[in-house]
């Protein structure tokens, strides 16, 4: 009989091997686009050297620099940690994916909204962001983006800009405009997201 873990050292594993599986799915997608490593890191503004310790699972990638990959790769975040798009046309309470962003961005939750898949013109999420939580700095991509929040007040960060919107506020911006958020008070924000296309 072989003993269990203990919690901590459960949780480590965990981590390791969800690291181990991404940078495969990075690699592979890499090379399937006959990229060099250096090639690869230039496209998404990063080192060689982070981008080849993300392939072996030594590190885990921050959103903002897992959203540059998947813009080098050509592909979106969401093929990248391995999600896949619920089947049909609708997407029941309760059923929807659910993915966590942990670290730097205080525990941001993303709910799918949508069945995008690469290549897709669209693609929609509701932003759960706890009180502290923010995005992972700032990014910038092609598209266009529109939101609305549902909850809570949020800092939403536009190039040198910043605007505090409360529930009921809407947004819609050019996605080359640097962007990201923060949750300004003490409340849980849920944003209504859309963006074109699909990058996450």
């Amino acid at each position: 009989m072989t003993a269990a873990l203990p919690a901590g050292l459960a949780m480590a594993a965990d981590a390791n091997a969800n690291a181990l599986e991404l940078g495969t799915r990075i690699k592979h997608a890499r090379l399937a686009r006959k990229l060099t490593l250096k090639a690869c890191a230039e496209k998404a503004g990063c080192s060689e050297s982070q981008v080849s310790k993300v392939e072996r699972g030594l590190v885990t990638p921050s959103l903002a620099m897992l959203h540059r990959l998947a813009g080098a790769l050509e592909t979106n975040v969401s093929y990248l940690i391995g999600e896949q798009p619920a089947g049909g046309p609708v997407l029941r309470r309760g059923t929807r994916l659910v993915s966590s962003f942990e670290g730097a961005t205080g525990g941001v939750q993303l709910e799918r909204l949508d069945n995008a898949q690469r290549g897709s013109l669209l693609q929609a999420h509701i932003h759960i962001i706890p009180p502290g939580g923010r995005s992972d700095g700032l990014i910038e991509h092609l598209g266009e983006e529109v939101g609305y929040v549902l909850q809570g007040t949020v800092r939403l960060t536009l190039g040198s800009e910043t605007h505090t919107l409360q529930a009921g506020d809407a947004f819609h911006f050019p996605s080359q405009t640097p962007h990201g958020y923060e949750n300004a008070g003490a409340e849980e924000v849920r944003i209504y997201w859309v963006n074109t296309p699909a990058t996450f």
